[in-house]
């Protein structure tokens, strides 16, 4: 994995500076730079939606905006504490969430504190993230009924809409609904006998 520049470092280092003095248009230049990849590898594969990953993301600005100026310089730059920062806002949604979840909050408990001793790279640690939901989700899909899997790969994954889903599976959009709900049913099953691990 490639190395982040020095150059790059040190004006990251500066936006810092500036940030946690008050300055917040550095402070908006550093969300801007890293908010992205808080979105596509720490909040969607844990919240499982775009609009949970999009709410959680608002949530962990406000959160970098009021904490800001407790944040400490490491020599790996601001993304591994805005990562914090980030799980931390996903394990409160889902706690407050009712509905089936891909990752338990036990799961982002565990995540949290290793995170918080963590002082990789961001690159390194996106692609750890990102290749971790991926074999989650893949091997949680592989202990399901075929239909199942697809029914939440169409309409989870994806984001395909019901009619969409159902289309590719050949079935009413009404069935589609009680398909996939028997499918996150199963899913939850097979986390819960997984020990709420991969």
């Amino acid at each position: 994995m490639q190395e982040r520049e020095p150059a790059e470092l040190e004006e990251e280092r500066e936006l810092a500076e500036r940030a946690r003095a008050g300055d917040r248009e550095a402070l908006g230049m550093l969300l801007r730079r890293h908010g992205p990849r808080l979105y596509r590898s720490v909040l969607l594969p844990r919240l499982g939606s775009a609009a949970a990953a999009e709410e959680a993301l608002s949530a962990t600005y406000m959160k970098v905006v009021e904490r800001f100026s407790q944040f400490q310089w490491q020599s790996v730059g601001v993304y591994p504490w805005l990562r914090v920062v980030a799980l931390r806002v996903a394990l409160d949604q889902l706690r407050a969430r009712k509905r089936e979840i891909l990752f338990e909050p036990s799961d982002v408990e565990r995540e949290l504190d290793a995170a918080e001793r963590d002082h990789r790279d961001a690159e390194v640690i996106e692609q750890h993230d990102l290749a971790r939901a991926r074999q989650r989700v893949e091997e949680l899909l592989g202990r399901l009924n075929p239909r199942y899997a697809l029914a939440i790969r169409l309409r989870v994954m994806e984001e395909r809409s019901r009619e969409e889903a159902a289309a590719e599976l050949g079935v009413s959009v009404a069935t589609f609904d009680v398909v996939l709900h028997r499918a996150m049913a199963a899913l939850k099953k097979a986390l819960a006998s997984a020990g709420g691990t991969a």
